[in-house]
């Protein structure tokens, strides 16, 4: 009887166990869902402010498919109801979950494209809303970004910094946004601004009002613009002056070889004339050889 005692408390307490395992796996399946359709719904918000004419779209990807449900036709046929009850509690299990799959399109009723297919700034305004729209759903006190524009041409810059703006200065939940830039957009809207310099192998921080720091960073664009305008002419010019030496060089083998067949007509010629000169000659000397010849017979006879 102790031992059958024991049994049933063992068994018992597995079952608690399992029934414990099992509504901590529901609630950890219904908080990762909660939380993707937040940051979801908020990724469509905050795509929708950067680019107007563009819209957003996050779904979950999952490891189950309509091929694997076609396979098990008849035992669906008959089940009806609890099969699709079945497998929609299935496809809410963090189990068959497969990964986030985001789609993007940039103009009204345009072409949307995967995450894959974007260019460098085009990936990262997507990523900045997908960071904007897990601050809403979840805020954090600070965040620190590092030169986040660089990729970004002006419409963006300007829509970032007037949504960094926004988010600083939330009535309810207001955040803190420490950025490095480059560029005049966030410059605009910080409350306030730093400078970082380099000397003697240390770096030191200065307090700079807005207008030292606009300068600052329209003489950075004008150095940078500078640059690349250098660059730009000196391909052509280099190019300019290859196609110059092989002209040159084109036209100094054509003369070369015009020259060398003038040389070779005059050759030809001179060993024309030659050889009729020794033709010639070659006729006189056998026509006075029979002169003599006949000379000599007359004196014999």
């Amino acid at each position: 009887e102790t031992l059958l005692h024991r049994k049933k408390e063992l068994d018992d307490g597995k079952s608690s166990i399992e029934e414990l395992i099992e509504a901590l796996d529901h609630q950890k399946d219904e908080a990762i869902l909660r939380t993707f359709k937040g940051v979801s719904k908020h990724f469509t918000e905050v795509f929708k402010e950067l680019v107007p004419k563009g819209q957003g779209t996050m779904i979950m990807r999952h490891t189950s498919d309509l091929e694997g449900d076609e396979a098990d036709g008849a035992a669906e046929d008959k089940d009806g109801a609890s099969s699709s009850a079945s497998s929609a509690a299935d496809a809410s299990r963090v189990e068959n979950f497969e990964g986030v799959q985001v789609k993007v399109a940039f103009t009204p009723g345009g072409e949307v494209f995967l995450m894959s297919q974007l260019s460098g700034g085009q990936k990262a305004i997507v990523a900045l809303a997908i960071v904007f729209a897990i601050q809403r759903c979840d805020p954090a006190p600070f965040y620190l970004f590092d030169e986040l524009d660089q990729a970004l041409d002006s419409t963006y810059r300007a829509a970032v910094a007037a949504m960094i703006q926004r988010q600083a200065n939330h009535p309810t939940n207001p955040t803190q946004f420490v950025t490095t830039t480059f560029r005049p957009e966030l410059v605009n809207v910080a409350a306030k601004c730093y400078g970082i310099s380099l000397q003697n192998k240390n770096s030191n921080i200065h307090a700079l009002d807005k207008t030292d720091a606009l300068g600052f960073v329209a003489d950075l664009m004008h150095e940078e613009e500078a640059v690349g305008t250098v660059s730009a002419s000196a391909v052509p010019r280099s190019s300019k002056g290859k196609k110059a030496a092989r002209r040159k060089r084109a036209s100094s083998s054509d003369e070369e070889d015009e020259e060398g067949e003038e040389d070779e007509e005059d050759d030809e010629e001179e060993d024309e004339e030659g050889d009729e000169e020794e033709d010639e000659e070659g006729a006189g000397s056998s026509r006075s050889r029979s002169r003599s010849s006949s000379a000599q017979k007359k004196r014999k006879r």
